[in-house]
């Protein structure tokens, strides 16, 4: 589905602030732990911080070498020797930085809005993974990361203000897991994630007379989703398996009154006429499902080869702009976008350098989840991908392993072709039209596994 809202035009019976307070609390204590991404082929990254980094996601479900499966796939906890716990943390670097083309309204200025994402194009990522032996054959877990969304943040003042000045929207995913081994070749599993959703979205209002400036409009909302992630882990032979998994959908549905700021006194009038002022708006998040095959083959002492194909359905996702087309003539505070179902496929390989170290690399691709493949929205600059990973682990003593990994994101050239309804000088959003040039993001990790 697409992102649902519906506006009510009689003024908003809110929910207490108390407990999205407490909520708050509890998401900015682990912000720097487990923080979203937003990259190609939708908006569900692979990178938290681990060995899939080095690997560019390659052999996702299937590697299972330590407690980072019970995110990837919870069957693989069966292949774990006694408790282990896995700590990672990541730093991102993004090149998003926007080109005004000569079919943008030159009333909307020259200001190209900065590193869209992150501050500077800097944001932090990471999870923390656990897995608990209760018998060889059953395994508990419990995974702490977030993959899904991003921070998006423009200058107040930049040529697409009217489209959007920031947006913020994450999930951070809370997963108890089990495991089960079924016989010496198949293995079960399975976790519920518990998805904790932080959404904000403000945009600048066209207040027709200079004097005034720009208005704003905010909406700004958490809540919590609820979703199941199934695992199959199947080993054919000593040194080669294959892996399974399907997660669910997860709604997040959010909800919050249409924070005006600083409208003059006839934009003001003209929301309130058409009943949007002390509107309600609600967004329906549908957090896609996704299906994932991989393998793990041990060639020789030496080298082993991974490789992984999946699907992700984000045509049910959608998105809206949210703003006003004409403050002259204003009729909603939303438009859709649509999204169509990606692709994902990647290869890689292990070196055995020595035996303390292993070497990881890989290679994917992601297909675009924007129905254009070279046009975006400036709420979502990112289509399809190429990722290109390499990290090494050292094996410190039997029960620890710290390992580096670095990946690059090339998402190419996006375009930009906004058409507003209205020229600015009347009120209405104008034309954007322009592009992000070569983007890519830079993706550096550290983790560490230690087995009791």
């Amino acid at each position: 589905m697409l992102f649902q809202h519906r506006l009510k035009s009689t003024p908003a019976d809110w929910r207490s602030e108390v407990p999205v307070h407490y909520c708050s609390l509890i998401a900015l204590a682990v912000a720097t732990l487990a923080t979203g991404q937003a990259f190609a082929g939708g908006m569900l990254a692979y990178e938290v911080g681990t060995a899939d980094v080095g690997l560019a996601s390659a052999g996702y479900s299937a590697r299972a070498q330590d407690a980072s499966t019970v995110f990837t796939n919870p069957a693989g906890m069966t292949r774990l020797e006694g408790t282990q716990a896995l700590a990672s943390g990541q730093l991102l670097w993004a090149n998003t930085k926007y080109s005004i083309g000569s079919g943008t309204s030159p009333l909307l200025g020259n200001d190209n809005g900065g590193y869209a994402v992150g501050s500077s194009g800097w944001f932090p990522g990471g999870g923390a993974f656990f897995s608990y032996s209760v018998s060889p054959d059953l395994k508990l877990g419990f995974a702490l990361a977030g993959n899904f969304g991003a921070p998006l943040q423009y200058d107040n003042d930049w040529a697409g203000r009217y489209y959007v000045q920031s947006t913020t929207m994450l999930g951070l995913s809370l997963l108890p897991s089990i495991a089960f081994k079924v016989n010496d070749k198949l293995s079960l599993g399975a976790s519920l994630n518990a998805m904790y959703g932080m959404y904000t979205n403000q945009v600048a209002i066209n207040n027709l007379a200079p004097i005034f400036g720009d208005g704003k409009l905010k909406l700004d909302d958490r809540t919590w989703g609820w979703g199941a992630n199934l695992g199959l882990l199947y080993e054919i032979d000593e040194g080669t398996r294959i892996g399974l998994t399907w997660n669910s959908q997860v709604d997040l549905d959010f909800e919050g009154p249409a924070k005006f700021s600083n409208l003059s006194p006839g934009v003001a009038t003209a929301l309130n006429n058409a009943g949007l002022l002390n509107s309600t708006i609600k967004v329906g998040i549908k957090v896609p499902q996704q299906v994932m095959a991989s393998v793990f083959t041990q060639l020789d002492p030496q080298w082993a080869l991974l490789g992984s194909v999946g699907w992700q359905q984000w045509s049910k996702f959608g998105a809206i702009h949210i703003g006003i087309d004409d403050t002259s003539n204003p009729v909603s505070l939303t438009t859709d976008i649509p999204f169509k179902d990606t692709w994902h496929v990647a290869t890689g390989a292990q070196y055995r350098l020595s035996d303390p170290w292993l070497l990881n690399f890989g290679v994917a691709y992601d297909s675009g989840f924007q129905p254009d493949g070279s046009t975006v929205s400036p709420l979502m600059p990112l289509n399809t991908a190429w990722r290109f990973g390499a990290g090494g682990q050292q094996q410190l003593s039997k029960t620890t392993v710290w390992g580096v990994a670095a990946e690059y994101i090339y998402g190419g050239t996006l375009k930009t072709d906004l058409q507003g309804t209205a020229p600015v000088a009347v009120g209405g959003r104008g034309n954007l039209v322009g592009s992000y040039d070569n983007t890519g993001t830079l993706v550096m990790s550290v983790y560490g596994n230690w087995k009791f």
